[in-house]
């Protein structure tokens, strides 16, 4: 199992910002090549609340498991 990556100080809004510009660039490659924006939009939309979504909940998760490794730790001490 790999170590988790280090978090960085706004791990919620630094994830809604990075998809948030993936969605665009769909959008924009949707444009771009003469696509539906529509169609692109609702794949977007779609693509970033799942994406946002899923990472939320790791991110939670994963700040779950260490308050309870330091309360353990804390416990033990």
């Amino acid at each position: 199992m790999r170590p988790d990556p280090p978090v960085t100080r706004h791990p919620y809004r630094d994830t809604a910002i990075v998809y948030g510009c993936l969605a665009a660039v769909v959008v924009l490659v949707a444009w771009a090549t003469g696509g539906g924006l529509a169609k692109a939009l609702a794949v977007a939309g779609v693509f970033f609340g799942i994406a946002t979504g899923w990472s939320f909940y790791r991110i939670h998760r994963r700040s779950r498991r260490a308050r309870r490794a330091f309360a353990t730790d804390e416990a033990r001490s």
